[in-house]
């Protein structure tokens, strides 16, 4: 083959006649390559490319020709040589400099630009060069040679300045294919799918030459990679405000006081594209520093990219910028807190989650296992790293900076959950949820103030029974349900299978499904702050969290409705852990439950029935140890099945706070005329909106809340008219239809029951209503459901009013005292002297305050669904908790 035009030529750049002569060359020898491939050796064309190593002019063409098709052929002939095993070009020194060459002068180079297929292709090479890298570690020293090393070792480097062996030695000579792989990392799409990918196998082969695991020790990989990461953490932006895309606001913001989207200046919608793409970018990035670590089989290598990655990413970036964050400048706090949790959501592997908030908690630094370790000699790459280290931290400047020990994660959180701000709120309760959820030993002593529990459970079944009939009876007073065994199943299912796969509960089932019975740990017992081994323990009453988390529960009706969402998502992760007790913060204490003298009847009348058996001749007499035992088994069953009471002081006040909110909702429903027939009707829009996004497939568009149940705005959009004629056919008692109860509880087969006659008689006292529910936003799902009967007495509107609008957009205001909003909630009038809102009445209200703006019926609605939702489904967890976790006794 003939590739003698490129010499004749004077510049082949600016000669596109040789350019198109060397295309169709190079054309004819690929396909002549590729036709050899299909038969039989011997391959005479590999031979003769191996033997003139045609591969040299090739390269030297490409790269001065400047032609997008050339380089896509001579990408396409180094490919083909690269995949034949015959001729062992990988291992050839000539090869590997030639394709090394054109690789550089072509991707590294700043005097072409690329298409971005072809600069594709191009990574697409070099990560199949590092593949047979990996998988042939006999070929490394044809790639990778520290010869540019070695003259540094013998007395370069005292040429070098601090800071240049600060920043690690740049020598692109010494492994070419090693920076050329970096300069693509931060790319998207499939360059940086198989420049991360290279570079993954390029370190995992450090394991298998001790001369590339020092040079990468030495190098700038761990500097170039924490610089990358602070990079793109530095393009998100400083504000940020959490909103949502057109037509994207979920239905159940939509018929609520949900704020529109007014960023404050300077800040960044979380809906823009640019977010997102940087935002992704950044994960992404992260997501590829925990597979270095995973692929990363030296101690040296992994531990030089902690040091880096703490000291320039965490040090000089994330902890200042949590430091420098305020609610003042609106939207910094929001920012910092979104990122936070998005970097806990993305990673798992347990040095980088380790790191990151062993640092931001302040925890203690790891002590030795053992006390006496026995000496081990230091190897001459821990030393080199130690002083690499010591050097990073001199010229990095975090000596003098502020530490967490003086301002701490969750110093942040509790000044956050007392923001003004109800986006800074929702954000920091997002990430509360999250290290609860998936860190939950890092919270012990740092977020949650823990005492110790006993092993043993000290919750009887019939406290549990008691305590199951309290929930399910704050459920059905606040009315409107229908077919809620239904919805209770449901529950009880997602619950099972949120539980079985908690963190917590894996390793604690695992125990138990191998011996029988919880293994008992050793309390007290902590590795660098955080517990090794999760013991029972049980929240505080006067813990921090706590005390903020019913400081917003007690304002629950005036709070957005995403901020209710990740309040009760909070609590569903404070309560998942097996190891949390609930008695004492969710549940009263054990040691002040009552009995009444009357259940020690029922005793009696159980022992009577064993001292009849015993003269039967069914047990032995009294003198029979096997009577006696049973008789105290007895005994303990039935003071175990007895129902406790407890006094108003000793109910816990997350308890209290919730009683005190179903209370206020039938003061709500005294106050508001047809209260009943609202709730029916939202939970009948939420539940048609799910059912046609099913059939469609697709989100509807959600109306705004001027347009609810008005006519003149109907004709904005066909779906957004369909979902108002649905509402208000349903809302028409021609349309109701009639659908019998169903069964009562007690039929989800668990081995806990709860109470079905009375349960069933507090079902029946309240009319039943039906309700799908929605995602929220704090990842938790409430339970699905098909499209349940109707009530068969019809609740019409209240005649007097002009339009379902003009009801739902009446406010309802609260009183305020001494600058705290109490939710003390009273009808006010809604500016207009006609309107029948204006109650004559404040019974319930005690003292004086001043009247607040308070919130519309609409939004008051949405979050009464919110309660009743989570109220039943905490009832649900409770009770998988108790057949899974073994939380009561029955004797």
């Amino acid at each position: 083959m003939d590739f003698q035009a490129w010499r004749s030529s004077s510049s082949l750049s600016s000669d596109p006649t040789a350019s198109d002569t060397i295309y169709q060359c190079l054309r004819l020898l690929n396909r002549a390559l590729e036709e050899e491939s299909r038969t039989l050796a011997p391959h005479l064309c590999l031979s003769f490319a191996a033997t003139s190593q045609i591969f040299v002019p090739i390269s030297k063409i490409a790269t001065t020709c400047h032609n997008n098709n050339v380089i896509r052929e001579t990408i396409s002939t180094f490919s083909k040589l690269i995949d034949s095993e015959e001729e062992e070009f990988l291992g050839n020194d000539a090869f590997a400099q030639s394709l090394m060459t054109f690789m550089m002068r072509v991707a590294g180079g700043s005097e072409m630009v690329l298409e971005a297929g072809t600069e594709a292709e191009v990574v697409e090479l070099m990560y199949g060069v590092a593949s047979k890298i990996r998988l042939q570690p006999e070929i490394l020293p044809a790639w990778f040679s520290s010869r540019g090393r070695s003259s540094i070792a013998h007395g370069k480097d005292s040429l070098l300045g601090e800071r240049q062996r600060f920043a690690g030695v740049t020598n692109k000579e010494d492994f070419p294919l090693f920076y050329l792989l970096i300069d693509y990392v931060h790319h998207e799409g499939r360059v940086g799918d198989f420049s991360r990918t290279g570079l993954l196998y390029i370190v995992e082969s450090a394991s298998t030459s001790e001369e590339l695991e020092r040079w990468i020790v030495e190098s700038d990989l761990a500097t170039l990679m924490a610089s990358g990461l602070g990079a793109l953490y530095s393009q998100l932006s400083r504000k940020l405000v959490m909103s949502y895309s057109k037509g994207e606001t979920p239905m159940i913001l939509a018929f609520s006081d949900h704020p529109g989207d007014q960023p404050a200046y300077g800040a960044e919608s979380s809906s823009s594209i640019e977010f997102q793409t940087h935002m992704d970018t950044f994960l992404s990035y992260l997501v590829f520093w925990q597979d270095v670590l995973e692929h990363c089989k030296s101690t040296e290598v992994k531990q030089t990219l902690l040091d880096h990655f703490h000291i320039l990413f965490l040090q000089q970036l994330l902890y200042p910028s949590l430091l420098e964050s305020s609610d003042v400048d609106g939207g910094s706090s929001v920012a910092v807190l979104t990122y936070l949790r998005r970097i806990l959501e993305s990673i798992d592997h347990p040095d980088l989650i380790h790191l990151i908030l062993h640092y931001l908690l302040a925890l203690p630094d790891l002590p030795p296992r053992d006390p006496t370790p026995p000496p081990k000699p230091k190897s001459p790459g821990a030393a080199r790293r130690r002083k690499s280290l010591d050097l990073l931290t001199r010229f990095a400047d975090v000596e003098d900076k502020p530490t967490p020990e003086l301002f701490n994660l969750i110093d942040l959180i509790l000044t956050s959950l007392k923001s003004r701000s109800q986006q800074t709120i929702t954000a920091t309760l997002k990430l509360v949820s999250v290290i609860l959820r998936r860190h939950y030993r890092y919270a012990i002593s740092t977020l949650l103030r823990v005492s110790p529990a006993p092993v043993t459970p000290q919750r009887t079944i019939g406290a549990h029974n008691k305590e199951l009939e309290l929930l399910f009876s704050l459920v059905t007073n606040i009315g409107g349900e229908d077919n809620i065994d239904e919805s209770y199943e449901n529950y009880l299912k997602d619950n099972l299978r949120f539980l079985e796969t908690h963190p917590c509960s894996m390793e604690l089932l695992a125990v138990k499904d191998m011996v029988g019975a919880p293994a008992q740990s050793t309390l007290g017992a902590v590795l660098g702050g955080v517990p090794r081994e999760l013991y029972p323990h049980t929240l505080r009453p006067e813990d921090p969290l706590l005390k903020t988390l019913v400081g917003l529960f007690e304002t629950f009706f005036l709070n957005n409705v995403e901020t209710n969402l990740s309040l009760t998502g909070a609590i569903v992760d404070l309560t998942a852990c097996g190891s949390m007790r609930l008695e004492g913060w969710l549940f009263v204490n054990p040691a002040k439950y009552k009995y009444y003298d009357d259940d020690d009847n029922n005793d009696d009348s159980d022992e009577d029935e064993l001292e009849v058996n015993i003269r039967t001749g069914l047990l032995g007499g009294a003198s029979d140890p096997l009577a006696n035992m049973e008789r105290e088994q007895i005994r303990a069953l039935n003071l175990a099945r007895r129902e406790p009471s407890w006094s108003h002081e000793s109910t816990p006040p997350l308890l209290a706070v919730f009683q005190s909110l179903v209370s206020r909702i039938n003061a709500f429903r005294a106050e508001i005329p047809h209260f009943d027939a609202y709730i029916v009707e939202r939970k009948r829009v939420f539940q048609v909106s799910d059912e046609l996004s099913e059939v469609t497939s697709t989100p509807l568009p959600i109306p705004q809340q001027q347009q609810f149940g008005s006519s003149s705005q109907q004709q904005s959009s066909m779906k957004s008219q369909t979902l108002e004629s649905i509402s208000q056919r349903m809302f028409s008692p021609s349309s109701r239809s009639s659908s019998p109860g169903s069964g009562q509880y007690g039929s989800h087969g668990y081995s806990t029951p709860t109470r079905p006659g009375r349960l069933q008689a507090q079902h029946q006292q309240h009319q039943q209503r039906g309700f799908a529910g929605s995602r929220s936003s704090s990842g938790r799902t409430y339970s699905p459901s098909p499209l349940r009967g109707l009530s068969p007495t019809p609740l019409r509107p209240p005649s007097f009013l002009v339009s379902e609008a003009d009801a739902l957009k009446r406010k309802v205001g609260l009183l305020s005292r001494s600058g705290i909003k109490r939710p003390s909630f009273v009808n006010v009038e809604d500016h207009r002297p006609e309107s029948s809102y204006a109650s004559s009445t404040q019974s319930g209200v005690e003292g004086e305050g001043e009247l607040d703006e308070g919130v519309t019926v609409s939004h008051l609605l949405t979050n009464v669904i919110i309660l009743q939702e989570f109220m039943l489904e905490l009832a649900a967890l409770v009770q998988v908790r108790a057949s899974l976790f073994g939380d009561v006794r029955f004797c």
